[in-house]
């Protein structure tokens, strides 16, 4: 049965590149970010807008959970919300083993993470605060927990995949 692995976790705590190392990892396996579909400019955040983010991610999704090529399906997005997940998962199609998985993290080592993300110029320092404040949403969720306070990305990786295999 084909293997649908949903990461999340609040803005900053390592996501993608948990995703992107498990997608290398996992054969065949494909990788979704939700943040691609929201990769607009200006960035608004409307219902209209959010009602074609959840549209794609659900299309994609399914598209790649019928391939006959893909046995696992990796895909992250922050999902701070139980209802998010219920409006995604509520309309794929398929049969599928699902795997919810939450990264966390202290406050401390997501500030560093951020901050590591300011020097790229990937993100803002003013994002720290959003960020941090909605730790806590992710601890109380209907999901596997992996701290990643004081590991790498790759052993969070090996984490994942020690649970999914």
């Amino acid at each position: 049965m084909k293997k649908l692995i949903i990461i999340n976790g609040t803005m900053g705590v390592g996501k993608s590149t948990v995703s992107e190392i498990l997608s290398d990892r996992l054969e065949p396996s494909v990788f979704l970010d939700g943040d691609w579909c929201w990769k607009m400019n200006p960035w608004n955040i409307t219902e209209e807008n959010k009602k074609m983010v959840i549209d794609n991610i659900t299309y994609l999704l399914n598209a790649y959970l019928k391939n006959s090529g893909f046995q696992y399906i990796v895909f992250c997005w922050v999902i701070h919300q139980e209802y998010i997940f219920e409006q995604i998962l509520s309309r794929l199609n398929t049969e599928y083993e699902l795997h919810k998985i939450s990264l966390i993290c202290t406050e401390e080592a997501l500030r560093v993470h951020i901050m590591k993300d300011v020097e790229k110029g990937i993100r803002t320092v003013e994002q720290i605060e959003t960020s941090t404040a909605r730790l806590k949403l992710y601890k109380e969720m209907n999901t596997t927990k992996i701290d990643v306070s004081s590991i790498t990305a790759s052993q969070a990786a090996d984490r994942i995949i020690d649970r999914v295999k």
